[in-house]
This record gives structure tokens, C-alpha cells and sequence, in this order.
């Protein structure tokens, strides 16, 4: 998974198709995560992503829910 080279607490998960990176936003929504699809023409095409936004109040655990269901969705889980 390609999220970039990020220095801020914005992590964009790089998908590449745009209904791709839709399809995996709205499986996560629906595992109670929020991660907008960020589509052209905000960003050029074949470089949708998702927006995964971190803050200080994001536990270890919080974060390790989000990669496995991340991982869970790339698989077809």
C-alpha cells in the first residue's frame, strides 16, 4: 500500500482508480471509518486515494482498526 511521503497528519493512501478508490472508502464507512475518496480532477487520474486523517486523540489500537480493515478490504475480506 503507497501512502506517500506524508509529513503531515494527513495520510493519502494511494488507490489509483478512481471507483476503486470509491468502492474502498464506502467498505470502510461501512466498518465505521471515514476515509473520503479523493478523485480527478482534484488529483490527476490514475492517482485517486483515500484521505486518512490522524489526530492526537487516535489511540494505537484506533489506528491498527484502520490497517487491518484497510488490509481486510484490498483483500476482498
Amino acid at each position: 500500500l503507497d501512502v506517500g511521503r506524508s509529513a503531515s497528519q494527513i495520510v493519502p493512501l494511494i488507490v489509483g482508480d478512481a471507483q476503486r478508490a470509491v468502492n474502498l472508502s464506502e467498505a470502510l464507512l461501512e466498518r465505521g471509518l471515514l476515509a473520503p475518496a479523493i478523485r480527478p480532477p482534484t488529483v490527476p487520474r490514475g492517482a485517486a486515494r483515500l484521505r486518512i486523517s490522524l489526530c492526537a486523540d487516535h489511540t494505537s489500537d484506533d489506528v491498527a482498526t484502520l490497517v487491518d480493515a484497510v488490509n481486510a478490504c484490498c483483500l476482498g475480506a
